[in-house]
């Protein structure tokens, strides 16, 4: 080959190798830069780790202790529990409850984790410990939820003749009861109770989330109870009962008669320091529903509600009635707060109910955003059967208002007595509302007999006796058998 042949195809050849050599260089630099960028990826999640880990260490610490609070102490998962919120642990729990009755009492602590289980019994002498992070989990199928007797202050169930199911924490008959921990919850998982039930597919009344019945020395406190199918907390003719430092929780609406805490038929009960926010009353205090309630009679007397937040967008932040049969009073409900609710505080009741309301006190309320701050409704008519006594007439009487502030308020008060069901005997002493209503009569009334003293905004109803704040007359009441009420408000 002549050599400017040869010249000419090593020219060729560098030409075919460049496009080659640079193509290999790209890919090698594409390599290392590949290999860079995962060095650079692990380094930073290292240090990240590495961060957080002093991140938790430093404002994460671990879960407190668990403090002993009776002599002897039990850990639920010893009993072969599992907290994966798919096992069920309702044997777990049996066994744990019988072996403290056996040993005379003691503690069970729930550790942290989801808990499912079927509804079981507590016992005397005993301490159920919730600690942070720990969830007791009701199962939501009714098949594991047991049947029982009707309430015999309520003649059936509450919602269907015939037997009712059992609360998730049920107790009867017992003495020394402590369910507390380190804010664990309770949950009753009553989405599908709600829904079955507004279904109509449930044969038998809901049940409580805890219910202790015929039992004394109880103690409730440093929990969350969220999600109950039916009542939240329900003392049934208990005595002795301190409920303290609570959360209960349900959603505002689609979750019917998800009432907080509903003192029945109970004596010398104090609930205070809590937060309540659900889809009906906050609190609820009763005493049995016609016929079966004043046959029973059991009365709820000596209980005080105090330093309490609460939320009823449904009904009202604090009830009394409107089973009511049995008879209330002497209950105390002062430093309250309700907030964004339908009413503030409710007395309800009916004719048939029989019993009475009376001694009531409430002091230092605030409303704020409350359609209706206070209501007395002698006409709750609804009834367990046919066989209630239309003339068994309830008395209201003797119920003071003590300081009363908020605003935000379409109607502070609503007294609805009647002919037949007068309410006697109210004092108001020391009222400022701001209004959002501007129709002429929103203080309320009609067959009231009683007094306003001191400053009162607005202007009282023309059914009290006014008197200055040194006490002394004003004005006597006009028309103290008038009717002047606003349904529509």
């Amino acid at each position: 080959m002549p050599d400017s042949l040869r010249v000419h195809a090593r020219r060729l050849d560098y030409k075919r190798l460049f496009p080659s050599l640079l193509s290999s260089h790209q890919t090698f630099l594409t390599l290392i830069w590949t290999a860079g960028f995962i060095l650079v990826a692990l380094w930073q999640k290292t240090a990240v780790d590495r961060l957080l880990t002093y991140h938790d260490q430093r404002f994460f610490p671990p879960p407190r202790p668990i403090p002993k609070l009776r002599r002897l102490a039990f850990n639920l998962a010893d009993f072969g529990a599992v907290g994966d919120g798919v096992y069920l642990n309702t044997m777990a729990f049996e066994r744990a409850v019988s072996e403290i009755r056996k040993r005379g009492g003691g503690q069970l602590n729930v550790g942290p984790g989801l808990w499912l289980t079927a509804p079981f019994n507590l016992t005397s002498h005993m301490t159920l410990f919730l600690a942070e992070n720990a969830v007791i989990l009701g199962i939501d199928d009714e098949n594991y939820w047991p049947l029982m007797p009707p309430l015999p202050s309520y003649g059936y169930g509450r919602e269907r003749p015939g037997p009712r199911y059992g609360s998730l924490i049920h107790g009867q008959n017992l003495k020394d009861v402590v369910i507390t921990g380190h804010n664990g919850t309770i949950n009753g998982q009553g989405k599908a109770w709600w829904e079955k039930y507004r279904k109509n597919r449930l044969n038998h009344t809901r049940g409580p989330l805890v219910q202790i019945m015929w039992s004394r020395d109880i103690v409730i406190s440093h929990i969350t109870l969220r999600d109950s199918p039916f009542w939240t907390l329900h003392p049934y003719d208990c005595q002795n009962v301190t409920i303290r430092n609570v959360t209960i929780l349900a959603p505002s609406s689609e979750a019917p008669n998800t009432d907080g805490i509903d003192p029945d038929s109970c004596e010398n009960m104090i609930i205070e320091d809590s937060y309540i926010s659900v889809g009906d009353d906050g609190i609820a205090v009763k005493s049995g529903w016609d016929q079966y309630g004043i046959a029973y009679g059991r009365p709820s007397t000596n209980i005080v509600i105090r330093n309490l937040i609460v939320r009823s967008m449904i009904s009202a932040g604090v009830s009394i009635g409107s089973e009511m049969s049995g008879g209330v009073s002497n209950i105390t409900v002062e430093n309250l707060l309700v907030w964004n609710s339908k009413r503030g505080i409710r007395i309800k009741t009916s004719a048939g109910r029989g019993g009475y309301v009376r001694n009531i006190s409430y002091q230092n309320l605030t409303f704020e955003n409350v359609r209706v701050g206070i209501v007395i409704k002698t006409d709750y008519n609804e009834h367990p059967d046919e066989g209630f006594d239309p003339n068994a007439l309830p008395v209201i009487e003797d119920i003071s208002f003590t300081s009363i502030h908020g605003q935000g308020i379409r109607i502070p008060v609503r007294i609805y007595g009647s002919r037949e069901i007068p309410v006697r005997n109210v004092t108001f002493r020391g009222m400022l509302v701001g209004i959002t209503y501007k129709k002429k009569h929103i203080f309320q009334c009609s067959y009231v007999h009683g007094r306003a003293i001191g400053k009162i905004f607005p202007v009282p109803c023309e059914n009290l006796d006014v008197y200055d704040e040194m006490e002394r007359l004003v004005r006597l009441g006009t028309a103290q058998n008038s009717t002047d009420t606003d349904y529509d408000a």
